[in-house]
């Protein structure tokens, strides 16, 4: 039976999102779809998809997946334009990899994203300079440079309202910023960004414990999600408590 692949309507956002489940692997989708952040593609029903890709509008070339069945991803990627990787379940990379290997002639490589999670109380570490951000520290956010003022929101005002962030600010100027890059009723996925000349100074992890407190206060699980060679962000993960639970797999065709 031919699989029937199509992009969804605006008004099926919010049912793909119930269908996809609240965890964190889907943290980050459920969030740029619920703020109109991205687009989506499936196989089947929507509300009980045989396979989904979502396309977020920041990062289009980056996509991520939820199915097993790479026949399905398949379909879903040949009516798709303008991406470079998809994130995938482990278990599917190697026969996705192969499938588009033998259908486009490009060599297939792979990347391990680690997704860890936060469930004891987070390790409660200072630094003089860290504090959580607020809606009144806009023009600090917004004349920060382009690294270290946050994403994954419509806005910076976006971010500083409804999600959470801290930061360190050495003469009145931002140099390391945390913030919450997706928020879901249960989760929320955490990211870290430091000026080169300010890391290794434990700014990065202090924020990120201002932010992952908060986090918990709300009730949400804190996630943190990062590349396998990325040792530094692993180092911050481990100092704070979290835990690795899951990988994913990023599969690049050259």
């Amino acid at each position: 039976m031919a699989i029937r692949a199509r992009r969804i309507r605006p008004d099926e956002r919010r049912k793909l999102t119930r269908a996809l489940g609240d965890t964190p692997e889907s943290v980050i989708s459920i969030h740029v779809l619920s703020h109109g952040l991205a687009d989506a593609y499936v196989a089947g029903d929507v509300a009980r998809p045989d396979g989904v890709i979502v396309q977020g509008a920041l990062v289009p070339g980056e996509l991520m997946s939820f199915s097993l069945d790479t026949a399905v991803l398949w379909e879903l990627l040949r009516i798709m334009a303008g991406w470079w990787c998809i994130s995938v379940a482990e278990a599917c990379a190697g026969d996705l990899g192969a499938m588009i290997e033998a259908q486009t002639g490009s060599k297939a490589r792979y990347y391990a994203d680690i997704y860890h999670v936060l469930r004891d109380p987070a390790a409660r570490l200072h630094h003089e300079a860290t504090r959580l951000l607020t809606p009144e520290d806009l023009e600090l956010v917004e004349a920060a440079p382009a690294e270290i003022r946050g994403s994954g929101w419509g806005s910076a005002l976006e971010m500083l309202e409804e999600g959470v962030a801290a930061g360190a600010v050495v003469a009145g100027r931002l140099v390391s910023l945390a913030f919450t890059s997706a928020r879901s009723s249960e989760h929320a996925d955490v990211a870290v960004n430091t000026l080169e000349e300010w890391r290794g100074r434990g700014l990065a992890t202090a924020s990120a414990s201002v932010v992952a407190q908060r986090l918990q206060e709300a009730g949400q699980t804190p996630v943190w999600s990062t590349g396998e060679d990325n040792l530094g962000s692993l180092r911050v993960a481990r100092k704070l408590g979290f835990a690795p639970v899951t990988r994913r797999i990023y599969v690049i065709p050259e």
